[in-house]
């Protein structure tokens, strides 16, 4: 100990005025709060040393020298107080106890309280690893936060968790570290961007006695400490491979910490711990499982649930309990399978029973919903065989287009930029389609506009796509070829990459923001958020935008074609319609002050707000006015192929099983239903302008979801009404 501790006072002797100045020069104004507590008690020199070297430069900026000298208290308390704390190093201390902060959380006053509370629970606890598992087993019950994907986002400090009770793997791993922390045992977060198996992401808590060991944050397990449900996954990590791998925090580490929200930033060190999962980690033979859900609807709550796999004879061969409650979305239960596919199961939840048929093993889980059929695999139509034909169905062709990097269709060919950002989320990547400004200019010129566009915005993950419009004409973006394009490319990304069809996203700067003033209308239902930068939006209603996140970005002095002018009108059109309508039309518009058609960047911000956004495939409420471009289907209201006319206004409304229709021509409808919007087990009632239309049962048709898939990635209909 007095060898460790001569070493780094030595270290300290032997600073320059170069990393002084270097370290000045990042804190800015701020460098006279980060060295106040350098001189403040036993180790505070030591302690400064080794903080300020691995601050981030936000926290360099912004963090006050009363939050530091409080933190460095009670975390000088805690070595004092506690047995196990006295025992580490101080090279322990400093790297795994010391610290404020983990990950890049919002920083806070959190030790005094943490202290307070968790020095009670483990006061008769002996070691490290007892205090960590009753922190574990108690201290969640005494914040009142426990796991649900609910939560406003994943990096939650502890007070944002508390203030809605709610946290995913990442907030409760933090709120178990600092509970840990707080009374001196080293705690750090480990965690691995994508398992191996593409399930997905996780992250837990790594604490010291004697040697690292894993446990899951609000998973108590009274059998002790490298137990859990992860601990499978982590043994097939990949080392060399960054977002396959096994990192833990560190404030002083050899790498940075991939954070799946915020993937470009490496503020947060780390070091690779994979080895140590994938040697401890017992590797269980190969077999096959179904990892299986269950939910009481979809969307809702999940289900404690029997669930067996049944003999020909109808007996079960083999069962599991599926976790519900505070359960962590990726602790799923797996299933052993024998045999070959169908397999089918029966599911049970108390009195209640269902019988549902697996075609095919998934790639990712298997979820059942409980109440209605509205789970493809679980649907009573089965449309596994529909969705195969579908995928297979010119794939081929397909495939080429995206090696190609053009995409075809209306007789034009439209070429395209691609990147690919981040780890792949659960339920597939996002697709953003970022048109480029230019427009009724030379060919070169628009050329060098779409080559701008490919590194304009980077969202965290997806694929990000800038395409070239296929003409140099004014209006880019906003002619009748633009639609079966997009929707072809959209197509290719999901049926040939995996893209997830209710996360695509459209954005588009200058000309490009023409288009998307006239596309998202126009496209509505193909989207999950869309934003318009710098544009104008020629003659074009917004009612359609009802049900679609729509964001306007506008500098305040760009003034030609009155763009800045416009905006401000779309402005209250939008809030008179959201006045009007306070459940759709959610919408933002930005003006930013002194600035002109160039925005200097300011506008990405609307990139991290969009990806939050998820496509509503079957809204309760349609407002569909037809453009000069004109459609067939838009949601689940249609028109035949004559009805389709300009300027043409339906308004449709759901209330359970009612469908109410009204406009000033109701004829040649076509209504797409499914399991989503409302029971087709049950009578159906269509009025249209307040006269009843139809009653009675829809019937579900294979060959319905084969012509919906050719309308529409997802938003998959199952049952058709036309009505003349």
């Amino acid at each position: 100990m007095r060898l460790l501790l001569t070493s780094i006072l030595l270290s300290l002797a032997s600073l320059t005025a170069e990393p002084l100045t270097k370290l000045h020069a990042l804190a800015g104004s701020n460098f006279s709060e980060i060295v106040k507590f350098r001189d403040h008690g036993a180790l505070g020199e030591q302690a400064w040393e080794f903080l300020s070297a691995g601050m981030p430069e936000s926290d360099l900026k912004s963090l006050s020298a009363d939050l530091l000298i409080e933190n460095f208290d009670y975390a000088m308390r805690a070595r004092s107080e506690f047995a196990w704390s006295e025992g580490i190093s101080e090279e322990m201390f400093f790297n795994d106890v010391l610290p404020y902060a983990i990950l890049d959380e919002t920083r806070e006053s959190w030790r005094p309280e943490f202290y307070s509370l968790c020095k009670e629970l483990v006061k008769d606890c002996q070691t490290a690893g007892e205090a960590a598992q009753v922190l574990n087993r108690d201290l969640f019950n005494k914040v009142n936060v426990h796991y649900n994907r609910g939560r406003k986002k994943p990096n939650q400090s502890p007070s944002e968790s508390m203030q809605t009770g709610k946290a995913t793997c990442t907030g409760l791993s933090i709120i178990l570290a600092y509970g840990c922390r707080s009374v001196g045992v080293p705690a750090r977060l480990a965690g691995t961007p994508l398992w191996s198996d593409k399930s997905g992401n996780h992250t837990w808590v790594e604490i010291w006695d004697g040697e690292w060991k894993y446990l899951g944050a609000d998973e108590y397990d009274a059998k002790g400490l490298n137990r859990g449900w992860f601990g499978g996954r982590a043994s097939k990590a990949q080392k060399d491979k960054w977002q396959h791998a096994i990192w833990a925090t560190s404030w002083k580490g050899e790498a940075h910490f991939p954070m799946v929200w915020s993937v470009e930033n490496k503020s947060v060190q780390a070091v690779n711990v994979t080895s140590r999962y994938t040697k401890t980690q017992p590797v269980s033979k190969k077999e096959e499982a179904l990892a299986v859900r269950v939910f009481e609807e979809k969307g809702g709550s999940r289900l404690v649930a029997e669930v067996s796999l049944l003999d020909e004879e109808g007996k079960a061969k083999s069962s599991v309990t599926t976790k519900a409650n505070r359960a962590d979305m990726n602790d799923v239960a797996r299933l052993p399978l024998s045999g070959k596919a169908p397999w089918h199961l029966l599911v049970k939840v108390g009195e209640r029973e269902k019988l549902v048929v697996v075609k095919e093993l998934p790639k990712q889980t298997f979820d059942v919903v409980f109440g209605k059929a509205v789970q493809a695999d679980a649907d009573p139509l089965d449309l596994a065989p529909v969705l195969a034909a579908w995928k297979k169905d010119g794939r081929a062709e397909r495939e080429k287009e995206l090696a190609e990097k053009v995409i075809r269709a209306a007789d034009k060919e439209m070429r395209f930029l691609e990147r690919k950002l981040g780890a792949e989320p659960e339920g597939g990547h996002s697709l953003w389609i970022s048109m480029h400004g230019g427009g009724g200019a030379p060919a070169q010129v628009n050329d060098g506009q779409w080559r701008n566009q490919i590194n304009l915005y980077s969202p965290q993950e997806g694929y990000y796509i800038a395409p070239r419009a296929p003409t140099n004409t004014w209006n880019l973006w906003h002619q009748p070829h633009i639609d079966p394009l997009f929707d072809r490319l959209i197509a290719n990304y999901v049926i040939c990459k995996g893209v997830n069809p209710n996360k695509i996203y459209l954005l588009g700067y200058s000309a490009g923001g023409d288009g998307v003033y006239q596309l998202a209308p126009r496209l509505a239902d193909r989207f999950a958020a869309a934003s318009m930068m710098a544009g104008h939006p020629g003659n074009v209603n917004p009612d359609n935008l009802r049900n679609l996140r729509f964001e306007i970005f506008m500098g305040e002095k760009d003034g030609a074609y009155k763009r800045n002018e416009t905006a401000a009108k779309w402005k209250g059109l939008l809030a008179e319609k959201k006045e009007a309508d306070p459940a759709g039309y959610s919408h933002r518009v930005t003006i930013y002050p002194g600035l002109g058609h160039w925005m200097d960047r300011k506008d990405a911000e609307v990139v991290p707000r969009m990806l939050k956004e998820t496509r509503v495939e079957w809204p309760k409420k349609v407002v569909w006015v037809q453009s000069g471009v004109l459609h067939e289907r838009f949601y689940w209201l249609g028109v035949t192929k004559k009805g389709a006319k300009k300027n043409r206004r339906l308004e449709g409304r759901v209330e359970g099983q009612h469908l109410a229709i009204t406009g000033e021509d109701v004829t040649g409808l076509k209504l797409w239903l499914s399991d989503e919007l409302l029971d087709l087990d049950k009578e159906v009632v269509v009025t249209l302008n307040g006269k009843e239309a139809f009653r009675g049962k829809v019937k579900r048709d294979a060959k319905v979801a084969t012509e919906s898939l050719k309308h529409r990635c997802g938003m998959i209909a199952t049952a058709l009404l036309e009505l003349e």
